[in-house]
């Protein structure tokens, strides 16, 4: 579920705050000329002032060229990593002005997702106003053609990002690009003198933390773990770091071979200690933010603090006392969303050039997300494992990584303790077992506890021709399937089991191209097979959904529609109530993720009166770690009302914002969810990086129940439990709608007919 409200000031606040100077722009228009048009030498295989990735889809082109001598291609196939590719360069946002514009020449080949230009304004919150032509549709093949995007200026904005993206696979060029505000290039503006954070005065560790080491003794371990604990709760609580007058970061290195070089835990504690005492006096807080009970959902877990065993007297007086003396209001690392109140994590480079491996900048990974969640987290509560025992096992794993790939699996093992379906290494998905470019061209799916082929993928069915619908793989290259279960797990990380087994199984079969010999269970006999690994396809994405193929909205008889937000349409919805109306149920499937969101296009129609849905919990910057009761989400009734049944369909692939679209719908006086338990992932997201370039996301605000029943890591629960078995899958039944058209028509309607209704 992602809300985002982009507040827009006048840009005269921003003259307020910043001098102008009309320095000398000719460097400026000198790079920006060449390397819009593409005209700079390349670097390696991408145009010269330029950036992105992945490696291997970004190519600087010489012959397909709308004007002068280079452009950029992007080119994506089945093989390509990630989902999307993208060309970006960043540029400081010192201008004023009202309306900035990117303009430029496109063309693409084959383009399955989508093309287009993007733009992107940074502050101190992320992402204030961002644009990427994704309503636009730009795919299939097209000639060259002028686009153009807008955004008006915020004045919060300090880095702007632009470039060119390709989403799925084909190839898109891009030439002949214009940056312009208010119409006019913007070397041309007056340069405006942006405020200066610690960020940009401290560079001491820019190319290296200076840390390493082969092994950790306990004492280590212990030391390092108190570290952790007394940088993150500093970083959230210390005036100077709040107000970002350190860089925090790097202050950590400087910190960090006292506390390794400790021989013992009162060493560490003293090192500690003076390492506080030199960021300067506490000034007693005039006022004092103060811990509110009134509702309070859960507080700050800060008894640690209290705690002389571990601490020492004098740190933990003076942990305490900067506590009590926290002053309320702003955080330098965090602001909080003015639409939702998830938190939108700022000021956290993500050292995406840091040479790895690198302990020093390794252990701030670990850090940094061990503090985000035990501060931000709506979910810490509910979290199950100890948290602090996640830490202190995972300093030795993560610091002492030898490549980029283990560190990247070793952090994945960490996250994976958090129980938040919505906290991954998405952008590091690559690392994660079984590895490898190719797969076998089929989906999987785990259905009564066994991994089932559900479908050939449609791109390459004649390479599976050895397999069929319903073969349970029980063996893969010699290794039982569920040993490599249990050892894919620790790496997945998911809020329940059923989503757990629904990622698994849709890599299991990765691996290295070439043949895989495999043993399969059909019917009543044992097989062995070979069959080859293929490229994957980013557009075989059934297997992330269970719904019927075909259109979106559709009668399955006469008394019944159906209706699948796969592809569903806001717009269409009064289209899709017309079409329904006067049959006796509709059929409302989310065993998908919507591609649009519809809360409210469609659930205003459902209900008889204001039907309350959900209710949130939101951080406090000023207690961090405790999250208030906020307000509660209702849908009001509109014409025209649906006056049918409405049955929900859910599964293991609902999640997130699938699984609050089934909250709101299932509001619906009569209305019932059919299927399995969901993911278990809710709440707008919000996204912070990790060092070397990693991208991560926790869930930021908490979803609940009208009368606070939680949904995180239990997901919504069926009214009436549909689920797939073998022999269904093997008949190409979908067992689950069945199941819903039997709860609409009743049990007078034959089991033959039921089935047809359902046939996919």
């Amino acid at each position: 579920m992602l809300r985002f409200s982009l507040v827009l000031i006048c840009v005269a606040a921003l003259a307020c705050h910043a001098q102008e100077t009309k320095p000398d722009r000719s460097a400026l228009r000198s790079d920006l000329e060449t390397a819009l048009g593409f005209e700079a030498p390349p670097s390696g295989d991408t145009p010269g002032g330029w950036g992105g990735g992945p490696p291997g889809t970004i190519f600087a082109e010489n012959k397909i060229v709308h004007g002068g001598k280079g452009s950029v291609r992007i080119q994506r196939d089945s093989a390509s990593p990630d989902v999307f590719s993208t060309v970006t360069k960043s540029l400081p946002m010192d201008f004023s002005g009202k309306m900035i514009e990117l303009r430029g020449y496109l063309r693409t080949e084959d383009v399955t997702g989508f093309a287009g230009l993007w733009l992107r304004e940074d502050g101190e919150r992320p992402t204030l106003a961002f644009e990427n032509m994704h309503t636009r549709q730009l795919q299939g093949t097209t000639d060259w053609a002028a686009y153009s995007i807008k955004l008006p200026v915020v004045a919060e904005g300090r880095r702007l990002f632009l470039g060119v993206l390709l989403f799925g696979t084909g190839k898109v060029w891009a030439d002949d690009l214009e940056l312009l505000v208010d119409g006019k290039p913007i070397w041309e503006l007056p340069q405006i003198k942006l405020p200066e954070t610690a960020l940009d005065r401290d560079h001491q560790f820019d190319s290296g933390s200076g840390i390493a080491f082969h092994q950790l003794n306990a004492v280590q371990v212990e030391n390092l773990a108190t570290l952790g604990k007394v940088w993150g709760f500093l970083k959230y609580h210390h005036p100077q770091i709040t107000s970002g007058a350190r860089h925090w970061d790097y202050d950590l290195f400087r910190v960090l071979p006292s506390i390794l070089a400790a021989p013992d835990r009162a060493s560490a504690n003293a090192a500690l200690l003076q390492w506080i005492d030199g960021l300067g006096p506490i000034a007693p807080c005039k006022p004092c933010a103060k811990l509110i009970d009134k509702d309070l959902d859960f507080g700050p877990d800060l008894d640690w603090i209290a705690d002389q065993k571990l601490l020492g007297a004098d740190l933990s007086q003076r942990l305490r006392s900067i506590h009590e003396n926290r002053t309320p209001g702003s955080q330098f690392y965090l602001a909080l969303n003015p639409d939702s109140g998830n938190p939108l994590f700022k000021n956290e480079p993500n050292y995406e050039d840091v040479k790895l491996p690198d302990a020093g900048f390794q252990l701030l990974a670990l850090y940094r997300f061990w503090n985000i969640f035990e501060y931000w987290s709506p979910y810490r509560d509910i979290l199950g494992d100890d948290w602090n025992r996640v830490l202190i096992d995972f300093i030795p794993r993560v610091a002492a990584a030898s490549t980029t790939e283990d560190y990247e699996r070793e952090l994945m093992a960490m996250i994976s303790h958090a129980h938040d379906g919505h906290a991954n290494l998405w952008s590091a998905l690559n690392a994660r077992p079984p590895v490898g470019p190719c797969q076998l061209p089929v989906n999987v799916r785990f259905v009564e506890n066994l991994p089932i082929i559900s479908e050939l993928t449609s791109t390459t069915a004649d390479k599976a021709s050895a397999l069929q619908i319903g073969d349970v793989i029980t063996e893969l290259d010699g290794v039982p399937v569920s040993r490599l279960i249990r050892q894919w797990t620790p790496y997945y990380a998911t809020s329940n089991d059923a989503a757990r087994m629904r990622d698994i199984t849709r890599y299991m079969t990765r691996g290295p191209c070439g043949d895989s010999n495999l043993r399969v269970h059909r019917e009543n006999a044992d097989l062995k097979l070979t069959v080859p690994r293929v490229p994957a396809n980013p557009s075989d994405l059934s297997s992330t959904r269970h719904d019927l193929p075909g259109p979106t909205f559709r009668l399955l008889s006469k008394d019944v529609a159906y209706l699948k937000l796969s592809s569903v349409k806001a717009a269409d919805s009064p289209r899709y109530l017309q079409d329904a109306a006067g049959t006796r149920g509709l059929i409302i499937d989310i065993r998908n993720y919507p591609s649009e969101f519809v809360v409210f296009a469609l659930g205003t129609h459902l209900v008889e009166n204001k039907t309350q849905f959900a209710l949130f919990t939101g951080a406090d910057l000023s207690n961090p770690g405790a999250f208030y009761w906020k307000d509660t989400e209702s849908l009001t009734p509109e014409a025209p009302r649906y006056s049918g049944k409405v049955v929900i369909l859910a599964d293991e692939t609902s999640m997130s914002s699938a699984e609050y679209t089934s909250m709101a719908f299932r509001a619906a006086r009569g209305a019932i969810v059919v299927g399995s338990t969901t993911s278990g992932a809710d709440g707008d997201t919000s996204r912070f990086p990790l060092p070397g370039g990693i991208r991560t996301m926790i869930s930021g605000i908490g979803v609940f129940y009208p009368d606070k029943r939680p949904t995180q890591r239990i997901g919504i629960v069926p009214d009436v439990e549909a689920k797939p078995t073998v022999a269904g899958i093997r008949a190409g039944r979908d067992e689950v709608l069945e199941e819903a058209l039997r709860q609409i028509l009743g049990s007078t309607v034959p089991a033959a007919e039921i089935e047809k209704m359902a046939h996919r």
